[in-house]
């Protein structure tokens, strides 16, 4: 049996964070609907303003906060009483921003990864109820952003996504010689984190496993190890209500696990994705003559060097279903991906066989 989940004054009915995926994969009929089901919906704020009505081509910046309250609007219309918050990563220019944007559209959950959120509750500071989640993939990582947020605004963590870089999708917390090479321990990082808290500041806060979580056993292994929930990302991408297109979810369907592996992003993170275009992206932006098209991301190789290619829009060609010259990020397990579902039979799947364990046991002991 699993327990809710409560971060800071919101209590999910599930143990369960729906992990942010930008470029609009999970935006808000995603959020909305994990949210609808007992779980945590995250919108992910990257990107927000492309693909969106508040775009048009030049104004990036302006439609970005815009676009990111229409999504949450959405997510709260589809789950009025859920619990919807949003994914923020540090790495983008407007990071300040979009925290900000997040806060005053009502999200209940600030998640914030691809760097160190070290000013987070001064954005948030009008805002007491919203609960601030780090991402980090080490005990030292931790101790540094509770160490500064206590010092300077006195306020720790509300809870922690503890995310394992051998496995995530996306954007990575580890340098890419490190990912993948057996030296990265999730559940012994989980429970350090959750001792440092304990015995640093006497508090007992929800640690969050991220990264390789895809069905009920590896939820019941996360909190067995000593996790207090999961945040599952690319099992949510091939349901009717993920905001990605046809053709990105058909790409997960169709992926294998030999598909799946590292880039380096031009943010200066390493990334894991389906990876047999890659040549083709960069190919269509040093083709096309693209130059930075948005000024996205506060360090980008492309930006700078022309390296690599443009991250965001990339990812933004996916989601509408280029797959050919776009990116698709993904975790480890998105092969295992066999048919385009609902989130709410995701959401019985891993947790509707509660209601009849008690009565299972009964009958065994009986």
């Amino acid at each position: 049996m699993t327990k809710p989940l409560t971060i800071g004054k919101h209590t999910a009915r599930f143990p369960l964070i729906q992990g942010g995926m930008g470029v609009r994969v999970s935006a808000g009929g995603l959020a909305g609907a994990v949210a609808r089901s007992g779980g945590i919906g995250l919108v992910a704020t990257a990107g927000m303003a492309l693909n969106s009505s508040r775009y048009d081509g030049k104004n990036f910046f302006t439609a970005d906060p815009l676009a990111l309250k229409d999504e949450i609007a959405k997510a709260y219309r589809i789950a009025p009483d859920g619990i919807v918050g949003t994914n923020v990563m540090v790495a983008v220019t407007n990071f300040d921003e979009m925290v900000r944007a997040s806060c005053e559209a009502g999200a209940k959950v600030l998640v914030c990864g691809a760097g160190l959120p070290l000013n987070l509750p001064e954005l948030a500071a009008d805002y007491p109820d919203v609960a601030l989640v780090p991402i980090v993939s080490s005990v030292k990582a931790a101790e540094l952003i509770a160490r500064k947020w206590q010092k300077a605004y006195n306020r720790l963590p509300d809870a922690i996504v503890v995310e394992d870089p051998d496995t995530a999708g996306g954007h990575l917390g580890a340098k890419p010689e490190n990912i993948g090479n057996g030296s990265y321990d999730q559940y012994a990082t989980v429970r350090g984190v959750k001792d440092y808290f304990r015995e640093e500041w006497n508090l007992d806060i929800p640690i969050i496993a991220a990264g390789g979580i895809w069905d009920r056993n590896d939820i019941l292994h996360a909190l067995e190890q000593g996790a207090d929930g999961v945040q599952m990302a690319s099992r949510f991408v091939c349901t009717e209500e993920c905001d990605a297109s046809e053709a990105f979810k058909q790409a997960y369907l169709k992926c294998t696990q030999d598909d799946i592996g590292l880039i380096m992003s031009p943010a200066g993170l390493p990334g894991r994705a389906i990876v047999g275009n890659i040549d083709k992206i960069r190919q269509r932006d040093i083709g096309l003559g693209i130059r930075c098209p948005s000024g996205c991301l506060k360090k980008c190789t492309y930006k700078t060097e022309q390296e690599r290619f443009c991250i965001v829009h990339a990812l933004d060609r996916a989601q509408r279903g280029d797959v050919e010259t776009g990116l698709v990020f993904c975790g480890t397990n998105a092969w295992k991906a066999d048919r385009i579902t609902t989130v709410q039979a995701i959401f019985d799947e891993l947790f509707a066989l509660e209601k009849s364990e008690p009565a299972l046991e009964e009958a065994a002991n009986g």
